[in-house]
């Protein structure tokens, strides 16, 4: 991968949702590499920014490129393989 990172920009709107917290966070993979099966407490969105990758949820494999996403729900297992290099977008969402 360019060991320059791509300048993001972002514009956020916020509105008060009670009992709930957001994580945002950018990955940036090799080809290869992965996330292994693992379930989160929160339910997931995943956005491929570029490239492509395999993301399996409860059992069921799905090719993604850039510009699509999946939601992987809470509690499901879940993993992400790097097809090529790429770089996604995962927003979860935790209810407290």
């Amino acid at each position: 991968m360019s060991p320059q990172c791509p300048q993001i920009q972002m514009s956020m709107s916020h509105r008060t949702v009670p009992r709930l917290i957001v994580s945002i966070t950018l990955f940036a993979f090799d080809k290869g590499e992965e996330i292994s099966t693992h379930e989160s407490h929160g339910d997931a969105l995943v956005y491929i920014l570029d490239g492509s990758a395999s993301i399996t949820i409860g059992g069921k494999a799905y090719a993604l490129e850039a510009g699509q996403s999946v939601v992987m729900p809470a509690g499901i297992p879940h993993a992400v393989e790097a097809a090529a290099q790429f770089k996604m977008l995962l927003v979860v969402v935790f209810s407290l």
